[in-house]
Order: C-alpha cells, then sequence, then structure tokens
C-alpha cells in the first residue's frame, strides 16, 4: 500500500468509511459465495430454484444491502452490497440493463437534487455505487456478446471490474487462456474498466509497482468458500471444500481472492469513491443540467422543462442568496467578537488602574515610615487621582507599549475562548 494510501486510510480510522459494491453475473458464476467470503458473514442467501417455474423467465431484481465490517486497522466499513439475482438467466436481457442502469442514475439524481436543495438534509445518505463486479463465465471464447453490451453501457455510470468466478473448476492453463482472451476483447471493444490507472510521472515507485501487479490479474480469477479449516499452524484457514480436498480462498497461488479484496476495502476505495465522484458523477451531472434538469417537484418527480438559460440564472440566484446568508453571518460574528474585545479592554484597564493605585499606596506608605520629614512633592508636577476616603494619589499616565500589551491580551483572550467554543461543537 503507497504511503498516500496509508494516511487516507489513519484519517478514515476515527471517522469510519462507506463504500458500495455492485455484484452482476448470471446465476452459478460464484457471485453470492463472494460476498459472503468478502465480508465474512452470510449477507446473501443462495437463490432457490422451483422446477414449477424452471419455464418462465425470472427478470431481475436489484437488492442492496448494508453490513458493517471492522477492519484489521480498526476502520469500521459501512458496506453496501447491491446483489442482481436474475441478470443473464432470461432469453431478452434489454430489461436487465435498463433495470441496472435506472438504479445507478437514480442514486446520481438524488446526491443532484440534494445538492440544489438550499438547507441541505444533515442526514442524507449517499448511495451511489463505487464499483461494479462484473462475474463472467469462462467459456475459452473471451467476452460474449452481453459481456461486451454491458459493460460498454454501465461504464458510463459506474467503475466495472470484470471477475472470474469459480476459476478452481479451471486449470492453471485455462484461467491463462481465458485472461489473455477477456481482456483481449476489452482492448478490442475499447471498453473503459477500471484498470487500476497510475501516472508514472506524478505516482511514487510503489503506486505504480502495485498498480501494474493488479492491472496484470484482471479479470480476477475468484475462488471463494464459506468453509474453514485447520491450518498447518492450528488457526482457521477459509476454504472451499470438495470431497478430494479443500482450496484455500486466500492463498495467492488457488485464488486472486486476497489482492481483489485488498484492493476494494483498503488501497483503492478512496480511488474508487473519488472517480465515482469526480468523474462519473460530474460526466453525469453535465450531462442532466444541459438537460435542463431543476431537481425535484412538488409532488417528488423530475421537472426538465427548465432550458440551460433559465436553469444557469435560477442557479445563479441561489448561490447568491447562500453568500448574502454567509455574509450576513461573518457581520453578526465580527461585531460579537469587536463587542468582546471592547469589553475586556476596559476590564483590563480596570484592573490596571487598580494596580497602579496599590502600587501608590505602597510606595507612599514606604515613603513616609522612612522619612516622615521627607518634603512633600509639588502636587502641579504628578497626575492626582482620587482614592479612598476622599484621598488623592499620584497616578502616572499608562506607557503606550503597556496600553498597546493590554489591547493585544483582550483580543487574545476573546479570539481563545470563540475557538475553544468551536472545537466543543
Amino acid at each position: 500500500m503507497s504511503s498516500s494510501a496509508i494516511l487516507r486510510r489513519k484519517k478514515n480510522v476515527k471517522k469510519g468509511i462507506s463504500f458500495s459494491i455492485m455484484v452482476v453475473g448470471a446465476s452459478g458464476t460464484g457471485r453470492t459465495t463472494f460476498i459472503n467470503s468478502l465480508c465474512g458473514v452470510e449477507v446473501l442467501s443462495p437463490q432457490e430454484y422451483s422446477p414449477e417455474h424452471a419455464h418462465v423467465d425470472p427478470g431481475i431484481e436489484v437488492q442492496p444491502r448494508t453490513v458493517d465490517l471492522d477492519e484489521e486497522d480498526g476502520t469500521r466499513v459501512t458496506l453496501t452490497i447491491v446483489d442482481t439475482p436474475g441478470f443473464g438467466d432470461n432469453i431478452n436481457n434489454d430489461e436487465c440493463f435498463d433495470a441496472i442502469l435506472k438504479y445507478l442514475e437514480h442514486q446520481y439524481d438524488d446526491i443532484l437534487s440534494e445538492e440544489s436543495r438550499i438547507r441541505r438534509n444533515p442526514r442524507f445518505k449517499d448511495n451511489r455505487v463505487h464499483v461494479l463486479l462484473y462475474f463472467i463465465e469462462a467459456t475459452g471464447h473471451g467476452l460474449r456478446e452481453l459481456d461486451v453490451e454491458l459493460m460498454k453501457r454501465l461504464s458510463k455510470r459506474v467503475n466495472i471490474i470484470p471477475v472470474i468466478g469459480r476459476s478452481d473448476a479451471l486449470t492453471p492453463a485455462e484461467v491463462a487462456l481465458n485472461k489473455r482472451l477477456i481482456m483481449d476483447d476489452v482492448d478490442h471493444h475499447q471498453i473503459p474498466i477500471y484498470n487500476f490507472p497510475f501516472d508514472p510521472e506524478d505516482d511514487d515507485e510503489e503506486t505504480i509497482e502495485e498498480n501494474t501487479y493488479l492491472r496484470k490479474l484482471l479479470p480476477f480469477a475468484i475462488v471463494s468458500g464459506n468453509s474453514v479449516a485447520k491450518g498447518p499452524n492450528g488457526d482457521d484457514i477459509p476454504v472451499r471444500a470438495y470431497p478430494w480436498g479443500n482450496v484455500e480462498i486466500e492463498n495467492p497461488e488457488h485464488s486472486d481472492f486476497v489482492a481483489l479484496k485488498s484492493a476494494l476495502l483498503g488501497s483503492h476505495l478512496q480511488d474508487l469513491k473519488l472517480l465515482t465522484h469526480d468523474f462519473l458523477y460530474e460526466n453525469y451531472r453535465t450531462e442532466r443540467l444541459s438537460k435542463g434538469y431543476s431537481g425535484p417537484n412538488v409532488s417528488g418527480s423530475h421537472d426538465d422543462s427548465l432550458n440551460p438559460e433559465e436553469l444557469a440564472n435560477q442557479s445563479y440566484m441561489l448561490k447568491e442568496e447562500q453568500l448574502a446568508r454567509e455574509e450576513e453571518k461573518l457581520r453578526e460574528i465580527e461585531l460579537r467578537v469587536q463587542k468582546e474585545i471592547n469589553e475586556k479592554k476596559l476590564e483590563l484597564l480596570a484592573r490596571e488602574q487598580e494596580l497602579r493605585e496599590i502600587e501608590a499606596r505602597i510606595a507612599r506608605e514606604r515613603q513616609m515610615s522612612s522619612n516622615p520629614a521627607s518634603p512633600q512633592i509639588n502636587p502641579d508636577l504628578i497626575k492626582q487621582e482620587p482614592g479612598e476616603n476622599g484621598t488623592t494619589i499620584a497616578a502616572a499616565p499608562i506607557p503606550a507599549h503597556v496600553q498597546e500589551a493590554i489591547e493585544k491580551e483582550a483580543e487574545a483572550q476573546v479570539l481563545a475562548a470563540h475557538a475553544n467554543d468551536g472545537e466543543e461543537q
């Protein structure tokens, strides 16, 4: 993991992070088992098939589920899993594409609507999908037309990582062959998958080396399992159990599971989130605004009746109102701070006056006790101020540097008090 990724993870330890993964693939490709292995608990249940309804197209469902994961470094990850049972099991899968695309864009619309509100909802939840794991059937012939169409249509809305599920059914040579054929088709059809990008000029050597390694693993060949066996040291090892033996799912020689898990929940989590927000969402936002999107109306549906010029004027007015409110708040804070500074100055001046009176009285008493017959000081040469019992005492004027120190001390006390109030809030 690069140093920048480590710093990001340290910042997330305290506040926790949220992340959303969508899994898409035909039945039998290992989606359910992979998610349960990734989370360490049963998040998805195996789908049950009824022979009575085998002739009916099952359609597709988009099912989000949320689970909290505690990572080894103490980070709490709120993971949303979006499953898509029924994909690829229909004669016509066009509706499957539309259902998935509609779900992805709906999450973007929610963000766009929230951003257009004058008053934001502090409890608003961002449900955007940050990565889509597409489980490909290893046929030995590369990508099918269905695979190409899905990844091309969805790559504009989500980061896509191709995966070969249940790769334990393949020999090492077959795994290598399928990986090469699939990536050849990805390049041929110019499908913009998430290929762990890096910049040779800006990124450090560790990041370049890590991303180069992960890029060579594409598509990830995954073996998943929910069984546990005892390892050589007596510790529990997650495996996929067979009558003839066990496949260690976290063994790099058997599966790319650990590499994919580390990238998703560790080194590349923030990069996937940033790409989703800064690139995919911004592109979608630009498309919607250029078509006159104005957010939800009273009924909750979206009103696309405004043209771009009207929308720009509306956006400008909202920003002007927001700036006016912020300026008013700043003026109120400035007046309050100045008032408190003046009060502190008066308080410090009063204390300084008391101190001078005490010093003058002590000096007078010492002089009288040491030399009762000493000559009197000409009252016209010094400033007279009223003392106790109607008497007058000498008080020297406040030096300029003392006056300046008093004012600085007053300002420092007021600013420190405001800083403490801000930290408590």
